[in-house]
């Protein structure tokens, strides 16, 4: 099957009890057994639950995979994946990423004795040389977040040895727009509070894989550590996936339309978007992806402009998160990033005037008006009210 028909139909079989089409929300916390030690597949939610079960299968499939484990967050089952690590081990990581992932790396599991080595994975020969013998995994984001710069999946693979694990974050690009298991990964992670999900009413993660040893340490973790969406959250997330490959669409062309305005204009001094024939890895992109995604970045070189732009802006909600259907702009130095020490930041290139804007699936037209009228707005003006971030 097609991607639009397993999305709607992987994992979603009608309830044998009673024929409903769609699957119930099983909103219960235990089951009776029959007997000491027999029942009917399921003993307690935290290990097991027939909704989030069929948003498992749902999500394996969209990745081409047999194995799923949904989490509360897409931050718990990233902590799952690298709970597969012991102390004394290292990871080598892309060093544009999101800034919650940074916090957990640096301040909670560097604690643990993991260490981490920062590097820019779109040049593999700084990837190899940042290798040891210790190294065990590759935390790779791609397209990154928040500066889109793409890094070769395949490339990543190919330098691991058979002990290491290769992650890719696709929350950025979807299952529908890239297949990282498909190009050597291991493992892969989504926060399925975004696209996924895709209406920003819900929050979630899930980790993939399609190695049945991998899934069962996984799902360990998952059982042991305890960190599991509630039936309903995991319907919301269902229900959200079935429309992916619909809203992807829509969301990519909005963004090439929204990219290609912000780049026509002299007062914004860089846009990053992988779907514009300038990004330095265009061709990669258009190699490794079927579609750019819903994401633009955009730099003003004013940083006080830039907080009253997003401040004025109609249709694009000042607001953290990214993947609804409604659009968003935020500053990650004062919001999704702030967690990483603002002169990393800067060293990495996300500094105060940087604007990252999740494109949402209005029609083009009205947003890029939008965005030509804040910016006229705020053309050789200085807003005398308080800074919006402060």
């Amino acid at each position: 099957m097609k991607f639009a028909t397993r999305a709607v139909h992987a994992g979603q079989d009608p309830d044998p009890t009673t024929g409903a089409t769609i699957v119930p929300i099983y909103q219960t916390s235990t089951y009776t057994q029959t007997r000491v030690g027999e029942h009917k597949g399921f003993d307690y939610s935290r290990t097991i639950n027939p909704t989030r079960l069929a948003l498992e299968r749902q999500l394996a499939s969209l990745e081409g995979a047999r194995f799923a484990s949904a989490f509360a967050s897409g931050m718990a089952a990233t902590s799952a994946v690298l709970g597969l690590l012991s102390t004394g081990d290292h990871v080598v990581v892309s060093d544009d990423l999101y800034g919650g992932t940074y916090r957990l790396f640096a301040r909670v599991l560097e604690r643990y004795g993991i260490t981490f080595t920062y590097v820019d994975m779109s040049d593999l020969g700084t990837v190899r040389a940042a290798v040891s013998a210790a190294t065990k995994l590759f935390w790779v984001e791609t397209p990154t977040n928040p500066l889109l710069r793409i890094v070769d999946i395949a490339g990543i693979a190919s330098l691991r040895r058979a002990e290491q694990l290769v992650v890719v974050d696709n929350t950025f690009a979807t299952p529908y727009f890239q297949q990282p298991l498909a190009l050597g990964a291991q493992i892969v992670v989504h926060s399925t509070t975004k696209y996924i999900g895709g209406h920003s009413d819900v929050v979630g993660g899930v980790a993939i894989t399609d190695d049945p040893e991998l899934h069962e340490r996984i799902k360990f973790q998952q059982n042991a550590v305890g960190g599991v969406p509630g039936p309903t959250d995991a319907w919301l997330t269902m229900r959200g996936a079935k429309t992916l490959a619909l809203r992807m669409r829509e969301h990519a062309r909005n963004a090439q339309a929204v990219a290609e305005f912000l780049d026509s204009r002299d007062d914004v001094a860089r846009v990053y978007y992988p779907g514009l024939p300038s990004h330095p890895r265009h061709e990669l992109a258009k190699r490794q992806m079927t579609g750019f995604g819903g994401m633009v970045s955009c730099l003003i070189d004013d940083p006080e402009r830039a907080k009253n732009f997003a401040g004025r802006l109609k249709l694009f909600s000042l607001a953290e998160s990214l993947g609804g259907v409604e659009s968003l702009i935020c500053h990650p130095g004062r919001m999704t990033h702030g967690s990483i020490p603002a002169e990393e930041r800067e060293r990495r290139g996300i500094g105060d005037g940087l604007l990252r804007l999740s494109v949402g699936i209005e029609d083009a037209t009205d947003l890029i008006e939008d965005l030509r009228a804040a910016l006229d707005a705020t053309a050789g003006t200085r807003d005398t009210r308080p800074p919006l971030l402060a």
